[in-house]
């Protein structure tokens, strides 16, 4: 970060995000971008309306001064000059309690405004939600008006209309004042003008619309009891939203009506406050009470390190590299200072200018306030909104973010009490305020601290494997008179869904031609640390083996399983290649230097290879801004928490065409594409592009990892392509028979359940266009193909495939397909299969005998008759803490032969290393 990305992001960006935050609240409840400008500034206006207040009346105590003082000054001026002048000039401000840097206090307004106009500027003139939309006689809210067209010449009707509203405004407004007050104004009516009139009509109707405002505020301040009015009006605005939210909302849901009643409800409170104030005596005895400025900037201070360090340091912690992208470097620790900087200028800044403004007896509510809300949201962070499931690097939860009602009840009465015992706590021992906040800001520092060494520690270990050496672009070759293996791992594909695919594609059994798939297959965990070792090494490492060898961590086992294959064909004389071996010593970004003794093997990370900088830079923006949100988020309260979510875009204004994440609204419409899953889609689609092809009579070995399939979005049907904006309602709606195939419905009752079926499908496509491409070259016929992975995901979109506990069985029921050598036709096997098979599946018939190179076992498939096979069934998916020698304990499942029989499932442990079965045997 440079300073002056530092300074932007310090005094701006928390204006910009607070525009951002109020501007797609309200669009989300009206869903019309124009109104929603309205709703923007008027709520803006209000906000900072007391700011305004108090510039204003600062000006007209500089305006009062001056005039009290021009004429002894204008006298002091023409007796003396010189040092004389000055003297006295300095002798008569004394006298009479003035500074000449008071006329600062003049210039307030402008000062305020400046910033406002330039966090307005850079959101809605930069708001691609505008853009083609039309409202009223404007056209299009994203370019300029356009209204007049005179002899050819378009003009801009808007920017006129604000500048005559401004300058009447002016009039009123600088009514007996000076005439550099009046030349001030007028200058700035004149520079809007100009600025603004080729600006988006979004931007001049926003800006058009604060100046009207600013004109009845001023015809207000000419009245008798403007709080009268003001109350007034505000209590039919409310009876408006209420009869408007209970009888005409065209979109409603509980909570939306919930938020028309409750608007409508408080805009009363201004009116029954004015009728019964005379009738009400409030002792406000804090009125009496000096404010305790350390304790407020110190209550900011401790805000600002939870929300924007603490919080923010202790999601990268947990999995640092997922936050590195090697084709274009950014150190995690920048996202931290970025939110840290947020923070601060949220907190400390444009709160401290709302205290400096404040009257002397209303910032000992600010006093209060801020230390009520530090204990809050310290609450909220360490007690709620636990085990909410994956975070992706995008911020977003797997699961989405969802609170029952008597969650939300449970923690605002907790909250209730706990503003309660800090009020108390203030008011008894107030002085104790600011060393207590000081010393948490303290406390909170160091555990951020402990948390940026480790992250430091792991992007270290990073950069020293290679790095940005990793970031070559992949090469591999197939051969047409060789022997060619390909062993492709989609992380979390469904072996659940590839009857429904090939049902609704039949073409694809064309392009599987050769393929068989088997439709009874288990892997030995539900995530990728348990599920794919076996896959990559066989049966020697499966969960319960792994545990066995508890003399060895379990890296070098994983690692050892990696190897497996690779070696083995290298020794054999192959060519072989390695891409993205997933958790390669344990670590996100796969450590490629496992594999650094074997130099004939090739070795690449294909993930995020194809994707370009100018997109990647977005999504680091699209980050450094969420980062600070998701900071609010976990440290608000849980009815609020799913408002700023929102559905994983954090209220963002151009989620939808960052190409950073995706936004869905129910199943079938979403706007935007996920980053997470372009990087792998991209590899998918440039399959043709890495593949060599060969004419040498060698024998090649392809060994890969895609995560397509782990990180799902909603595409485009029938072509199953991304988009920035994604509606399916109709083809949906033709073909919701598609998910009934052989006898069997696939519920698809939720988006997510949709987007895994999607991303599946993607998948397919891409790899059926991959194996034309091969026929076209010749290579198809001698190659043999594996399509596995590692697990499944617990989706409950088959009620039968549910176990006595609950579990979905579908967790542990992986994709396998497997061509063989000149092998034609689709079919489908029902052999009892495990992704263990699959090193036998690829030496077969291609290696005499193939024995593991580093423990000299024969590789087969007789382990998974002998006895029953057991599964994990552990959550623990993250190595970062599950890496000792044996994995931690946890509960195991035995099953043997079919798994779709209910009675061949059994639940042998609820928390053990191993299962009972397995120590008998270990101890024999």
């Amino acid at each position: 970060m440079s300073f002056w990305d530092i300074l932007y992001t310090l005094l701006l960006k928390p204006l910009q995000l607070l525009f951002e935050i109020i501007y797609m609240m309200a669009n989300r409840v009206i869903g019309n971008p124009g109104l929603s400008i309205i709703v923007l500034s008027l709520v803006m206006n209000f906000l900072v309306l007391p700011l305004y207040r108090r510039a204003d009346a600062m000006q007209e105590e500089e305006r009062d001064m001056e005039m009290k003082l021009r004429k002894g000054v204008a006298h002091i001026k023409k007796t003396f000059s010189g040092d004389e002048r000055m003297m006295m000039l300095q002798t008569y401000y004394r006298q009479n309690h003035y500074k000449p840097t008071y006329v600062l206090r003049g210039a307030v307004s402008l000062f305020l405004e400046i910033p406002f106009f330039i966090a307005a500027y850079q959101f809605l003139s930069g708001l691609q939600l505008l853009h083609g939309v039309s409202f009223g006689p404007v056209s299009d809210l994203g370019k300029p008006d356009g209204l007049l067209s005179v002899a050819g010449v378009s003009i801009n009707v808007l920017p006129i209309i604000m500048t005559a509203i401004n300058l009447v405004s002016c009039v009123i407004f600088t009514k007996g004042s000076s005439l550099k007050s009046k030349i001030q104004l007028y200058a700035m009516a004149a520079f809007f003008l100009v600025f603004l009139y080729a600006s988006p009509s979004g931007l001049v109707f926003y800006w058009t619309l604060n100046n009207t405002f600013s004109l009845v505020k001023t015809i207000f301040y000419k009245l008798k009891n403007p709080g009268k009015i003001l109350s007034i009006l505000f209590s039919a605005a409310g009876a408006f939203l209420l009869v408007y939210g209970l009888f005409f909302y065209s979109r409603p849901s509980l909570k939306r009506i919930a938020l028309f009643v409750g608007c409508g409800v408080l805009f009363q409170l201004p009116l029954l406050y004015t009728l019964l104030k005379k009738k009400l005596r409030f002792n406000l005895k804090f009125t009496q009470e000096t404010a305790n400025k350390k304790a407020f900037f110190a209550g900011g201070l401790f805000l600002s390190v939870l929300v924007g360090v603490v919080i923010p340091s202790a999601v990268i912690k947990a999995s640092p590299q997922e936050f590195i992208d090697i084709n274009y470097f950014y150190h995690p620790l920048w996202f931290i200072a970025s939110s840290f900087c947020f923070a601060v200028g949220t907190f400390v800044i444009w709160l401290g200018v709302f205290y400096w403004l404040a009257k002397p007896s209303s910032r000992v509510l600010f006093d209060r306030a801020v230390w009520i809300l530090s204990g809050v949201a310290i609450v909220d962070y360490m007690f709620f909104g636990k085990d909410l499931g994956n975070l992706s690097a995008n911020l977003k939860y797997d699961n989405g973010l969802d609170f029952t009602w008597k969650a939300q009840l449970l923690n605002a009465a907790v909250l209730v009490v706990v503003a309660l015992v800090f009020y108390l706590v203030f008011r008894r021992w107030k002085k104790q305020v600011f060393p207590i906040l000081l010393v948490g800001s303290v406390a909170l520092g160091c555990m951020s601290a402990l948390n940026m060494v480790s992250i430091n520690t792991s992007v270290g270990e990073f950069q020293a494997q290679g790095g940005a050496d990793n970031a070559e672009t992949a090469r591999f070759s197939l051969s047409k008179k060789g022997k060619n293996v390909v062993v492709l791992m989609l992380d979390r594909a469904m072996g659940q869904y590839v009857p429904y695919i090939f049902n609704e594609k039949p073409e694809l059994k064309e392009q599987f031609s050769g393929f068989t798939y088997y439709s009874n297959v288990i892997s030995f965990g539900g995530y990728t640390n348990f599920g794919s070792p076996a896959l990559w090494g066989g049966y020697e490492y499966t969960p319960v083996e792994m545990n066995r060898r508890d003399g060895e961590s379990l890296v070098e086992k994983h690692n050892e399983a990696l190897k497996v294959l690779p070696v083995l064909f290298d020794q054999n004389g192959y060519d072989v290649t390695v891409c993205d071996p997933t958790y390669a010593n344990y670590q996100w970004i796969p450590d490629l230097s496992i594999y650094d003794d074997y130099p004939d093997i090739q070795k690449y990370i294909t993930k995020g290879r194809f994707t370009d900088a100018a997109t990647k830079e977005r999504h680091i923006q699209s980050n450094i801004r969420n980062f600070f949100c998701y900071g609010l988020l976990k440290s608000a309260p849980l009815c609020f928490q799913e408002v700023l979510y929102d559905g994983g875009s954090y209220n963002q204004g151009n989620s939808g065409v960052l190409y950073s994440q995706q936004k869905r609204e129910g199943r079938f419409i979403s706007t935007g594409i996920s980053s997470l899953f372009m990087d792998c889609y991209n590899v998918l689609l440039n399959l043709p592009g890495m593949t060599d092809i060969t004419d040498e009579g060698v024998n090649t070995f392809l060994f890969m990892t895609n995560d397509i399939t782990h990180e799902p979005i909603l595409l485009q049907e029938p072509d199953y392509e991304p988009a920035q904006y994604v509606d399916n309602s109709e083809y949906e709606k033709a073909y919701a028979d598609r998910f009934t195939a052989d006898g069997r419905t696939l519920q698809i009752e939720t988006d997510w359940q949709l987007v895994h079926y999607h991303a599946n499908m993607a998948a397919m496509l891409q790899l059926g266009k991959w194996f034309d491409y091969m026929r076209e070259n010749g290579v198809y016929d001698n190659t043999r193909i594996i399509l596995v992975s590692d697990h499944g995901k617990d989706l409950n979109q088959d009620n039968s495939f549910k176990l006595a506990d609950g579990t979905d069985k579908a967790l542990y029921y992986p994709l396998l397909m497997v061509k063989d050598f000149d092998s034609k036709g689709f079919v489908t096997s029902e052999e009892f299969m495990t992704n263990g098979d699959v090193p036998m599946l690829a030496a077969e018939e291609i290696i005499e005998n193939p024995v593991n190179p580093f423990t000299g076992k024969k590789i087969d498939s007789s382990e998974k008759t002998a006895h029953d096979q057991y599964i994990i069934n552990s959550d623990e998916w993250n190595t970062g803490i599950n890496n000792g020698k044996t994995f931690l304990p946890s509960g195991w499942y035995s099953v043997h032969d079919d798994i779709w029989n209910q009675d061949n499932w059994k639940k042998v442990a609820d928390k053990a290393v191993l299962p009972p079965e397995c120590e008998q045997k270990t101890e024999k």
